[in-house]
């Protein structure tokens, strides 16, 4: 792992699935009382979110545009992602959980769907998967170096418009569902095919799903479409940083964009005094990884930055199965609070280390495999040799 390059985005992806899994057991933790004390001041929850969306904001366009390829970068995401979410699914039907809406979850875009994940974290992966299809289509129409125009505009446009956007406009029946998958197979498939400007624009119709839908139902965690447009100029917000760092745009017009996304997510959103604290917290952690980025990240940080997807998928599930075996759990005296939180947070790295090796690790592995053949075949049908591509 080079340090001055990725290391810390991995250490702050640890960080901030750390701390995901610890707000989870504060009420475990703490107590009811003492985890809603915290909460008041500040959302340590969205903190962790928000922070992996600004990481996902400055890697995403990193990657695509590093590879130079839409069709690898498709590769390498579908196999990035999805073997963990499905074996994830598969251990939560396993321990007896009966997931509901099989479309949504095969595209990933249950939140504004209006479906609950088999697993509730995986609200999150609808807004990843909607940045990944934009951005898709924004480098496939040459769009995609005006990141500080996209994160504005998605910040206005919640703020400015967000009064008169409807919150489910589209519903959340399994009709549309269908539809919405079929839309996601298209730009994906489209782009592994080879026909960019086609994918492209399905992908970057994709705006206007959570600009319509951003809560079609009580199960939706986003509570408003104008929230979900933040969620996404919160990702653009991440790529303003690399833009400005690779001096793509200017330090002042990234600056004030940087800002107006700030100022917007608190202003937008209820309780203000908890969002500009966590908002603030986000900006700080981000931006003291950032300055430090050529330090040496600890090995503990990138541990959990490296099992940091599974961690936040299956912390949740473990969670569930502790407190089955502990009933009552949060009443209970102190000292075995803090015992079981201990046991979970242990258990749930560890299943999280399990799961990276035997299925990210080998689900990265068949990614670069397809690539390595698909460069093979094509060499060789350049009269070129394979044995020096294999």
């Amino acid at each position: 792992m080079e340090p001055t390059r990725q290391g810390w985005l991995d250490g702050l992806r640890g960080f901030a699935a750390l701390v995901v899994v610890l707000f989870h057991l504060s009420p475990v933790l703490l107590g009811p009382a003492g985890h809603l004390a915290v909460w008041r001041h500040i959302d340590l929850g969205k903190y962790g979110v928000l922070l992996f969306f600004l990481v996902s904001g400055y890697v995403i366009p990193m990657s695509l545009e590093r590879g130079g390829s839409l069709r690898r970068f498709w590769i390498g995401r579908l196999c990035r992602i999805y073997p963990a979410y499905l074996a994830a699914i598969a251990l939560v039907m396993l321990l007896g959980g009966r997931p509901g809406g099989v479309l949504a979850h095969a595209s990933m875009l249950l939140d504004p769907l209006g479906r609950r994940g088999a697993v509730r974290v995986f609200w999150t992966l609808s807004y990843e998967m909607i940045f990944y299809l934009v951005v898709a289509g924004l480098y496939a129409w040459r769009l995609h170096r005006h990141s500080v125009w996209w994160a504005c505009g998605l910040a206005a446009g919640a703020v400015v418009l967000g009064p008169v956007l409807p919150d489910g406009l589209l519903g959340s029946g399994p009709v549309v569902a269908a539809v919405v998958l079929v839309l996601v197979a298209a730009s994906v498939g489209g782009h592994l095919l080879g026909r960019h400007p086609a994918a492209g624009l399905i992908g970057i119709g994709f705006l206007l799903l959570p600009a319509v839908n951003g809560h079609p139902t009580a199960k939706s965690t986003v509570a408003a479409s104008s929230q979900g447009l933040l969620l996404l100029a919160v990702m653009f917000a991440g790529t303003v940083v690399y833009r400005a760092q690779h001096r793509e745009t200017g330090r002042w017009p990234a600056g004030l964009a940087l800002a107006a996304v700030a100022a917007v997510v608190v202003v937008a959103n209820p309780a203000h005094g908890r969002w500009a604290a966590t908002v603030a917290a986000v900006a700080g952690t981000f931006a003291v990884a950032f300055v430090t980025r050529r330090c040496r990240v600890p090995g503990a940080l990138r541990f959990l930055g490296a099992v940091s997807y599974s961690l936040y998928l299956l912390h949740v599930v473990v969670l569930a199965v502790f407190l089955r075996l502990v009933p009552g759990l949060p009443g209970r005296p102190v000292g075995i609070r803090v015992l079981v939180g201990a046991a979970v947070l242990a258990t749930a790295v560890a299943v999280a280390w399990a799961a990276y090796q035997t299925i990210e690790v080998p689900g990265r592995r068949l990614g670069r495999r397809i690539l390595t053949t698909e460069r093979a075949v094509v060499r060789t049908g350049r009269g070129e040799t394979v044995g020096a591509s294999v």
